[in-house]
């Protein structure tokens, strides 16, 4: 019910004095009959609202440049936009209203839909919850049985089995010349590796990831998710809703790079796009990681729990040195509701459609490239000088080779860790440390020209370069500290 009193709250909103005396300004150079307030008009002016910015000019003349110039005035005096400010004060002065105007009679029963929203939501409660969405849709159920029984089957009964043998009898016979060979079904040729990593080994990751994503997505549990790490995320200079292009990231991190254009303030979107690059493995790269740890809990656990330190120390880190206020956050939640077999087959078939359009063609391309750069010598070049630091965190040689392949493709770099295992080349510490340091390793191609259109040219490099020596830092210390104390995983 609506109290007496109500009739007392309805003013106009008052912003901090800044705004104020800005809003006031504007104003007094509004001097068109807009049929509207001038005050709403200034408002909407600092908010750079396309329509009535025209609108103004053409009926202000040579006054227009002296409000515009007041509007950019104003944005040098805060860190977010100021859309954003004047929608949050807003948003406050509402919630002020309604705590004043509206009571309710009688303790409202919640429906068990609502009890179960509040429970995801609860730190306490939602954390366990979210541990065992993440055990059996990711680990049990990526990890697995996509990463495990799937790829197992086409990797060793369908590929090297069958049709591998098949296809390289056949290319020679038709084909005498070495080099095209080399290119089919050579090492690192184009049947041989990039079609059976996209279809052996990246594809039954990638479907299983989609499946599980697309039931979770369905449930709205997204949304409570991102209630639930908001103010974990404030540590490290981020808010709920930054929990959206992070979650997408083990999807696809060059997609979830592009979404960051939803945060609200420069801040945000510098750091999430600089943990997205460092300790967010996309879906691939991370299905295959827990089918190369699924037999050695202890080491999983080591991996899990150095990305969790590594994403939380570099976000604390970076919102110290990133001046600007904690985020606010709020959303709307959606109802809970039991996810609907049409809509996640639908999503995870949308999703498969992109992943054979946008990233079966990259598989074929670095097959290419690296053709071209065993021709030229330049790849045997690049890896012998990351044989050095690969040494130097305690790998064969060869692991040089997967560190290459995870700059064209990040699941391409951990399909090459999971060859070296299967050839016996890396005991359990070693696979672990290589995990850890792949994980953290450059960005792919893709996700590195996103972060330079997104961030800038140097922005985008500065942050490459610091992943760079940032990760095998990281893979060094694991090493010596599982040397030291003498650990085997």
């Amino acid at each position: 019910m609506l109290k007496d009193s109500a009739k007392h709250f309805c003013r106009s909103i008052s912003y901090d004095d800044p705004l104020e005396v800005c809003i006031s300004k504007i104003q007094g150079l509004l001097l068109s009959d807009y049929r509207m307030s001038k005050r709403a008009l200034a408002l909407l002016l600092l908010q750079e609202d396309k329509e009535i910015v025209d609108t103004v000019r053409d009926k202000e003349g040579e006054r227009f440049d002296k409000i515009m110039g007041i509007v950019q005035e104003t944005k040098t005096h805060y860190l977010r936009p100021l859309t954003y400010i004047i929608s949050l004060r807003r948003q406050k002065e509402a919630s002020r209203i309604a705590k004043l105007t509206v009571g309710f009679p009688g303790q409202q029963k919640l429906s068990i839909k609502e009890k179960l929203s509040k429970i995801l939501m609860d730190p306490i409660i939602g954390g366990p919850i979210l541990l065992a969405i993440l055990y059996y849709g990711l680990y049990k159920f990526v990890g697995n049985f996509g990463a495990g029984v799937l790829v197992d089957f086409l990797e060793d009964k369908v590929f090297i089995a069958r049709l591998n043998p098949l296809v390289t009898s056949l290319i020679n016979k038709a084909i005498p010349y070495k080099l095209l060979q080399d290119l089919l079904v050579g090492e690192y040729g184009i049947i041989t590796l990039g079609v059976r990593y996209a279809f052996a080994i990246i594809l039954p990751i990638v479907t299983t990831f989609f499946f599980a994503f697309a039931i979770v997505e369905d449930t709205g549990y997204l949304p409570r998710l991102a209630m639930l790490v908001d103010q974990l995320f404030k540590k490290i200079g981020l808010s709920g809703r930054a929990v959206i292009p992070l979650v997408l990231g083990f999807g696809c991190d060059t997609m979830a790079t592009m979404v960051t254009r939803t945060l609200p303030t420069k801040r945000e979107r510098i750091i999430a796009t600089l943990l997205l690059a460092l300790a967010i493995p996309c879906s691939a790269q991370m299905g295959v990681i827990l089918g190369l740890l699924s037999d050695n809990g202890i080491g999983l656990g080591v991996w899990l729990g150095v990305i969790i330190a590594v994403f939380i120390l570099v976000g604390l880190l970076a919102s110290k040195i990133m001046p600007g206020e904690l985020p606010s956050f709020y959303m709307e939640i959606p109802p809970l509701r039991i996810p609907q077999v049409s809509n996640v087959v639908r999503k995870t078939a949308s999703r498969l459609s992109w992943y054979f359009k946008e990233v079966f063609p990259l598989f074929i391309f670095a097959s290419v490239i690296i053709w071209i750069g065993q021709i030229t010598g330049v790849f045997s070049l690049v890896v012998k000088i990351l044989q050095y630091p690969i040494r130097w965190i305690g790998l064969p040689d060869k692991a040089a080779v997967a560190f290459l392949f995870g700059f064209f493709r990040r699941d391409y770099g951990a399909a090459g860790l999971y060859d070296l295992k299967k050839a016996g080349l890396l005991s359990g510490n070693q696979l672990v440390v290589a995990c850890i340091t792949l994980t953290l390793f450059l960005p792919c191609i893709a996700q590195l020209l996103m972060n330079i259109k997104e961030r800038g040219l140097r922005l985008g490099i500065a942050m490459s370069l610091f992943i760079l020596f940032f990760s095998f830092t990281v893979g060094y210390s694991v090493n010596l500290v599982l040397t030291l104390f003498n650990i085997r995983l």
